[in-house]
């Protein structure tokens, strides 16, 4: 019998959104389901857009979610991996979750092989074919340049900046008609015709399982509409929670 690994994939659950009893009721759940996760799964992917917006200063980090932290600490430090995809809300990460919880994290997609199955993981922004507009933006917010001097500005007024920076994106991609089909779809079945088994992303909020050829195409949707979490062994799985 073939002694298969566990993946669980979480996606834009985007801590800080809502009301102070909305959150705290969200991070309640998300802590739960990371401590799940510890007894339940190998490693966690985080597909971006964690944090509602995230703007992390050379000896500074916004407060709150420090349950969220502490619950990834003792995921990590119970020997399993944390795999972050910077989304287009949480994108000024310096050093604190790969050094003080240890997450390896990625600017961009990646590919990995997972029991044997070739995936494709990114959030997803920044992918859609007919959104130049985004593109723009995100080589933009992505400067490291442009990064270093907006840092100058007191963390009270940058986060705050970021946070109206962040309500501004959301709406934008909420808007965004991609055309009659989901916009990652395209972006999905060019990945699997180079012969990836699954793709995975985030970032339009649409949940969906797409079948094309001998892949599959997933969308975790976000916990705005449906908390949730994937799961894969020997097939994928979406579940609610």
């Amino acid at each position: 019998m073939i002694n298969y690994s566990t993946y669980f994939f979480i996606s834009d659950v985007h801590l800080g959104l809502g009301l102070k009893e909305e959150e705290k009721e969200k991070e309640a759940k998300l802590v739960k389901l990371i401590n799940y996760a510890a007894e339940n799964c190998d490693e966690l992917f985080i597909l971006g857009d964690l944090f509602d917006y995230w703007f992390e200063y050379k000896h500074v980090i916004q407060k709150g979610y420090y349950k969220t932290l502490a619950a990834l600490i003792e995921f990590a430090e119970s020997g399993r991996k944390i795999h972050y995809f910077i989304g287009n809300h949480d994108f000024l990460h310096r050093n604190f979750f790969r050094e003080e919880i240890g997450a390896i994290l990625y600017e961009d997609p990646a590919a990995f092989t997972l029991n044997d199955k070739k995936f494709f993981i990114g959030h997803g922004d920044g992918l859609v074919p007919n959104d130049t507009g985004y593109r723009i933006l995100k080589w933009i917010l992505r400067n490291k340049v442009l990064q270093r001097i907006y840092s100058t500005i007191h963390p009270d007024l940058g986060i705050k900046i970021a946070s109206g920076t962040s309500k501004t994106s959301r709406s934008y991609t909420s808007q965004k008609d991609y055309g009659r089909k989901d916009g990652l779809i395209e972006t999905a079945m060019r990945k699997i015709d180079q012969g990836y088994d699954y793709v995975i992303f985030g970032h339009t909020h649409i949940r969906s399982e797409f079948e094309y050829n001998n892949g599959k195409y997933i969308n975790l949707g976000s916990w705005l509409e449906q908390p949730c979490y994937g799961k894969f062994t020997d097939s994928f799985q979406i579940i609610n929670w």
